[in-house]
């Protein structure tokens, strides 16, 4: 709710930390130099898109920087390299040539043309920045199907059921978990809170435009196959039954 400071809590997970989560793999999975990255946002009209890539920015800036990665798909990251913290126009030129409009249509087109025009060098072994596990599999079944793609490592978000299988099956490297499970609790505890005439824990807080909103952001979960089993299945977010090639 943003424009009043009729706002006493916000519940909610950060968006900054799971674009952090994302390009930490990223960083964590990459040897080397010149590694090629490409670059994927959700959509411009969407403040969640920017937070997003704010946080992944964070991480990836230096890595851009000193060379380990290259930016494949976007000349505005490649000129703003050297900015540890991009203003919000520079933000939004780079997110212009990388918008998704969270439209799988237009996420295969975009991969399609950037992997058309990439040299030679702008493949083999790729890395990509995807916002969400349905943009994820989408674009990691375009790359796949490149045969001068010979690996590829690629993020999500939200835990889908279909990318849970998609990361099973070796076609997704990682989710950002956002168990709603957590957030509920959270939400129950601050309402707790203010009726026992308390406040809840705050960790952070959120500029609405008008006041800084007390917040708690709920923990996220990185997900991948080394740690599927325990996060989704054991955890009781999904049942077994739902997937195939579980060991």
């Amino acid at each position: 709710i943003r424009g009043t400071d009729a706002v006493d809590f916000y519940v909610a997970f950060d968006n900054n930390a799971v674009g952090a989560a994302q390009a930490q793999y990223l960083v964590d999975a990459a040897t080397g130099a010149g590694n090629p990255l490409y670059l994927y946002a959700g959509a411009t009209f969407d403040n969640n898109a920017f937070q997003f890539f704010e946080g992944a920015w964070s991480v990836l800036q230096p890595k851009i920087a000193d060379g380990t990665f290259v930016v494949e798909n976007s000349s505005a990251a490649a000129d703003f390299q050297g900015h540890a913290t991009l203003t919000s126009g520079e933000m939004a030129e780079i997110l212009d040539q990388i918008t998704t409009n969270w439209d799988l249509y237009d996420a295969e087109s975009m991969a399609l043309a950037d992997l058309e025009s990439a040299p030679p060098d702008g493949k083999d072994k790729v890395f990509v920045l995807a916002p969400n596990d349905g943009i994820a599999r989408t674009i990691a079944k375009v790359f796949a199907d490149d045969p001068n793609v010979t690996s590829y490592v690629i993020t999500g978000q939200d835990g889908d059921r279909e990318s849970i299988q998609f990361i099973i099956d070796g076609m997704q490297s990682m989710t950002v978990l956002k168990d709603v499970r957590k957030l509920a609790a959270m939400a129950v505890g601050a309402a707790s809170a203010f009726v026992d005439g308390q406040a809840p824990p705050t960790t952070a807080t959120f500029n609405n435009g008008v006041i800084d909103v007390p917040a708690n952001p709920a923990a996220v979960t990185v997900v991948d196959r080394t740690n599927v089993k325990d996060a989704i299945i054991d955890s009781g977010y999904y049942p077994a039954g739902d997937f195939t090639g579980l060991d």
